[in-house]
């Protein structure tokens, strides 16, 4: 079971990024993912979440109208679009994975079964 962030990297404030979640070792249709973050110094947490059974996506009111979230089970992958980066966006992001048809509240970690090494994001000038 593997569970690995891609697309993180330095960005300029007002920047955009898309962040990957690529699972292999079971198959994401069945799977709620939820993306969190951990800045230097900061408490994890919680970003967004995308549902299993019907693609439906929840996030934290930091980054609400900002990111977007999508999945292709197809590719066994979620994507975490991000827009109109500020440096409050610095951190390292994590996807794991919740077998469950909808998302667990938003900063529920301990709600997830799998988790990726993170992928760091870093916004400035």
């Amino acid at each position: 079971v593997q569970v690995v962030e891609s697309g993180g990297g330095l960005v300029q404030p007002g920047g955009s990024l898309r962040l990957s979640c690529a699972v292999s070792g079971f198959p994401l249709d069945g799977y709620s993912i939820g993306w969190f973050r951990q800045a230097p110094g900061k408490e994890r947490e919680g970003v967004s979440c995308i549902a299993s059974v019907d693609g439906s996506t929840s996030f934290a009111d930091s980054v609400k109208g900002r990111f977007t979230l999508s999945r292709d089970n197809a590719k066994n992958t979620v994507y975490l679009q991000m827009n109109t980066l500020t440096s409050e966006d610095t951190a390292v992001y994590y996807c794991a994975a919740e077998r469950a048809a909808y998302c667990s509240d938003i900063g529920c970690y301990f709600c997830y079964e799998y988790w990726g090494q993170g992928t760091q994001v870093t916004v400035s000038s």
